[in-house]
């Protein structure tokens, strides 16, 4: 893919407010997912694979550790003077408010998408745990001749995902019909939200769009859908779509899988994330760890199994950790127990603290909490 040709755009806020307290401080994309990696790390990995240099990222809201985390870009090799990383503040234009959807996001950057030199637009969220090829997309989009490629999956639709957008497609792969899945259940073709449009037809769309009240990118593929010039591109391999806190823990625990692990991290195609030197996890002669996936930088003397443990995490002696996500820099006492539990950076469960939720119900312990 020509560096100049594809212009990637990724917004990192969409969906915060299905994740609860998760995303109480942090956007969607710096949401911790798999021992090492942020969510953004899978949307601009994907990105740069496919050789897409020149990278716009939409915020919104408590932006800073999303900030922290993609710095300038360097790990995506986005660090440069031409192009590279670009983030867009909410307030992006003059005389405009908070942006009240994706669409109306875009209407928000329309100088910056109008000075691009690039013929087409690729939109992603951060909702999408995956390792996708946009090479693949953009070939499949050219030869279709169709002024929109969406990206689809097939999985189980829960009757209460509402935002998902259900796919109805044609044997020649174009989008027969599009409508949101409230009260929509079992297996379905739906929209992952990324996207491929012709740029000069997304700027008209964005601006025609906003001023008759559509403020969704969904809402516009759904208008496309009835010209019939929408077509429909099926990913290949692992993917979740991760819609509240329940299915990001699931997504998190299928990491144990390595079938998961195989189709997920390509050697070809890698995830990249933010490089931090920390010294390796270290296993005291108490510990005993099964089905696990443990981060540089911990310190492990007791028990844990069937578990997400991030960097620089302490399990003192006799402690039990099961079934859990343990974030960056959090502590747990000696003699505590865990077991369906999701712990946010930098929490301390004191000295025999148990605590325990279901996997349809995890429980979740904020940033900084002292237990």
């Amino acid at each position: 893919m020509s560096e100049s040709k594809v212009l990637g755009i990724v917004f990192s806020n969409m969906h915060d407010d299905q994740m609860g307290d998760l995303t109480m401080v942090r956007t969607m994309g710096s949401v911790p997912f798999g021992g090492r990696y942020r969510l953004v790390d899978f949307a601009l990995s994907n990105m740069v694979n496919a050789g897409i240099r020149d990278v716009g990222m939409i915020t919104k809201s408590n932006y800073h550790s999303l900030m922290d985390h993609v710095g300038s870009g360097r790990e995506w090799d986005l660090a440069r003077k031409i192009g590279g990383l670009t983030i867009l503040p909410p307030y992006a234009r003059a005389k405009a408010g908070m942006y009240r959807g994706n669409l109306d996001a875009l209407n928000g950057i329309y100088a910056f998408l109008a000075s691009s030199k690039a013929k087409y637009v690729l939109l992603c969220d951060c909702d999408i745990v995956a390792n996708i090829d946009y090479n693949a997309m953009l070939a499949a989009h050219e030869e279709s001749g169709a002024g929109v490629t969406i990206l689809c999956g097939r999985y189980d639709v829960a009757p209460h995902h509402g935002e998902d957008l259900i796919l109805s497609i044609q044997e020649n792969g174009f989008l027969r019909d599009a409508f949101q899945s409230a009260g929509v259940g079992g297996e379905q073709d739906v929209y992952m939200n990324a996207a491929i449009f012709d740029r000069e037809l997304l700027l008209r769309l964005a601006v025609d769009g906003v001023s008759h009240g559509k403020y969704s990118i969904n809402e516009i593929i759904q208008d496309q859908a009835r010209s019939h010039s929408v077509y429909c591109y099926k990913g290949h391999g692992w993917f979740y779509h991760i819609h509240n806190l329940t299915e990001y823990f699931v997504a998190n625990m299928a990491l144990l899988d390595e079938k998961v692990r195989e189709e997920l991290f390509l050697p070809e195609r890698p995830i990249l994330t933010k490089i931090r030197d920390e010294a390796p996890a270290k296993y005291g002669l108490s510990s005993n760890v099964k089905n696990s996936l443990v981060a540089d930088g911990c310190i492990i003397e007791g028990t844990v199994e069937n578990s997400i443990i991030f960097r620089g995490v302490k399990v003192g002696q006799g402690a039990v950790v099961k079934n859990s996500i343990v974030m960056q820099g959090s502590v747990i006492d000696d003699n505590a127990q865990l077991d369906y539990v999701i712990l946010d950076k930098d929490v301390l469960i004191k000295d025999g603290r148990r605590l325990a939720g279901y996997l349809t119900y995890p429980v979740y312990v904020p940033k900084k909490s002292h237990i």
